[in-house]
């Protein structure tokens, strides 16, 4: 499958929107790739990873002791057109840099600013970091406190119908604390495809991953570390779901959800953002709308902030 569609998957529960009238629009008739983007679901998804990694850089960079950049291939794309978000990937594809596995984000200590800042712009850039070979970044990626990947979701968390129960002893974790297995409450999420070159990234650069959750009200977090302790320990089984690139197919996926219980509260929501119309055309004025996120913002909680300052030494 194309990093495009791997980016812009989502699984089938998830794909609730549907628009009444309309037909599968082929991916030829725009101007781009023979590619289909079957539905809103598929634009609403980019447009929510881009607000979502937004919000979690201008948490940090709020702050007067840490800032982060986007690092990723994800994090580094443009974020206001869709059309020049596949154009993106199609370069990375023709570098045969598509499918390297790198952290969304980076986060370092304030005072590393300058030479960061000095680096990455003789490099050409943010948004040229995903196509340069990673030997050439070891100076950047050292100074890091932690690299981040990120995630999110479509949920007001403290809304979810098991937010706030406690884990309890479940048989089918062998009398480990959990909840029933149709529970719907905050996870942070991870996927096994993911999982494994975020380990080996994270063994080769000695730089710690930590997997940041957003909803749209708060946000969590937890280190991969602790994530692989509750993996070997049996406190999490993990389920598969399929799910739906934007050209129809569908693959099955090993996914981790990771109560919320074990990550630390990583920001709450201080501004709403506002979900907003837009609509990509195609050649011929064919119109596809989808809603897109505007604005918000996202507030480090204090055990986050406590948890970064432990690191930064």
């Amino acid at each position: 499958m194309h990093p495009f569609e791997i980016e812009l998957s989502v699984t089938t529960q998830d794909i609730e929107l549907e628009l009444r009238g309309t037909t599968s629009v082929l991916w030829s008739e725009f101007l781009l790739n023979p590619r289909r983007l079957r539905g809103s679901d598929f634009l609403m998804r980019w447009s929510q990873g881009v607000w979502s990694e937004k919000r979690l850089i201008d948490a940090i960079n709020r702050t007067d002791d840490f800032f982060a950049i986007p690092y990723g291939p994800s994090g580094t794309a443009p974020t206001d057109d869709v059309r020049l978000f596949e154009l993106y990937f199609e370069r990375l594809e023709k570098a045969g840099l598509g499918k390297i596995k790198r952290p969304d984000l980076l986060l370092f200590s304030i005072k590393e600013k300058p030479f960061v800042d000095g680096f990455v712009k003789h490099l050409g850039g943010i948004e040229e970091l995903p196509f340069i070979n990673e030997k050439k970044l070891k100076p950047i990626i050292q100074k890091a406190i932690i690299a981040i990947e990120c995630e999110n979701s479509l949920w007001v968390a403290d809304k979810m119908p098991a937010y706030g129960q406690s884990l309890k002893p479940q048989k089918r974790l062998n009398g480990k604390l959990g909840l029933t297995k149709n529970a719907v409450l905050p996870t942070v999420i991870i996927k096994e495809e993911d999982r494994i070159p975020l380990k080996s990234w994270q063994k080769s650069n000695k730089i710690n991953i930590h997997i940041w959750h957003v909803f749209f009200d708060r946000a969590y977090g937890i280190s991969l570390n602790e994530i692989e302790r509750l993996l070997k320990e049996d406190f999490i089984k993990p389920p598969e779901q399929t799910f739906q690139a934007p050209g129809g197919a569908t693959t099955k996926k090993i996914i981790y959800k990771i109560y919320y219980h074990y990550a630390y509260p990583l920001g709450i929501s201080t501004e709403t953002p506002k979900l907003v119309p837009d609509y990509i055309q195609d050649k011929n004025g064919h119109i596809l709308p989808y809603v897109k996120f505007e604005g918000g913002a996202l507030q480090l909680a204090e055990e986050a902030y406590i948890l970064l300052k432990s690191l930064d030494i």
